[in-house]
């Protein structure tokens, strides 16, 4: 029997080594390529044509998102799955939508990425309980409308209700009415606990800043700003456990 063969798209060196050696020790698995950024994960797929791919969603150059949609869109059957540290259901959602056929944390690596490459292998989801239970948990959510997502970035930023309306070029009024449907839709119970959900299940991230270790303000994620409709987003976080 072939072995499978993998390829792994990640930034970190480390991680890639440890990922190889654990693959090494597995007869029916082979690490074939590996890639440090989304353009390069797009060429090797196209040379090596691998079995399964292990990606993270944040890498250089291009997205992991950007990236297996690049190689979907060519290769409608392409195994991804999905390695990273961002527990958010967001994240998890727009990773399936773009054609993930798994959803792997990096803390769960030991114990189970041989387990979910057989998996996806195979033709199988692989969703952990975890992130089973945070997709479950906001299936019905109304998401954030654009201008919500826009005074919720200036929230983030520690700005008041006027600061912001003049920003906008909206009235404090019409800030605080926003602000209060935020809260209603992330449950929240104020203005720090909106921005810390929204940190929490991915529809912020906080990025380096380029040329240096400094952080930029905090930011609507790519992943939440195409995450579509919420009757699509709904229908799709209930596809996945239909599977």
């Amino acid at each position: 029997m072939k072995p499978i063969r993998v390829m792994i798209v990640d930034d970190h060196p480390l991680l890639i080594e440890g990922v190889a050696s654990v693959i090494a020790t597995q007869s029916d698995l082979a690490l074939v390529c590996e890639a440090s950024d989304g353009e390069e994960a797009v060429d090797k797929y196209q040379a090596m044509r691998p079995d399964v791919v292990l990606m993270d969603l944040r890498l250089p150059k291009m997205s992991g998102l950007e990236a297996m949609c690049r190689i979907r869109e060519t290769y409608p059957d392409a195994k991804i799955l999905v390695l990273t540290t961002y527990r958010g259901d967001v994240e998890a959602l727009r990773a399936f939508e773009a054609g993930a056929q798994g959803y792997l944390l990096k803390s769960m690596l030991r114990a189970e990425l041989l387990t979910a490459i057989r998996e996806v292998h195979g033709g199988r989801r692989w969703i952990p309980a975890r992130i089973a239970a945070a997709l479950a948990e906001h299936v019905t959510d109304e998401n954030l409308t654009g201008r919500e997502l826009q005074v919720l970035s200036q929230v983030a930023e520690g700005r008041s209700n006027k600061v912001i309306a003049n920003e906008l070029g909206i009235t404090a009024d019409t800030v605080k009415a926003h602000i209060k449907n935020i809260l209603v839709k992330l449950r929240a119970s104020d203005r720090t606990h909106a921005v810390t959900i929204a940190l929490r299940r991915g529809i912020m991230q906080v990025s380096p800043l380029e040329g240096g270790d400094d952080v930029s303000p905090m930011s609507i994620s790519e992943t939440y700003q195409h995450s579509g409709s919420p009757a699509s987003r709904s229908r799709n976080r209930l596809a996945l456990f239909s599977h």
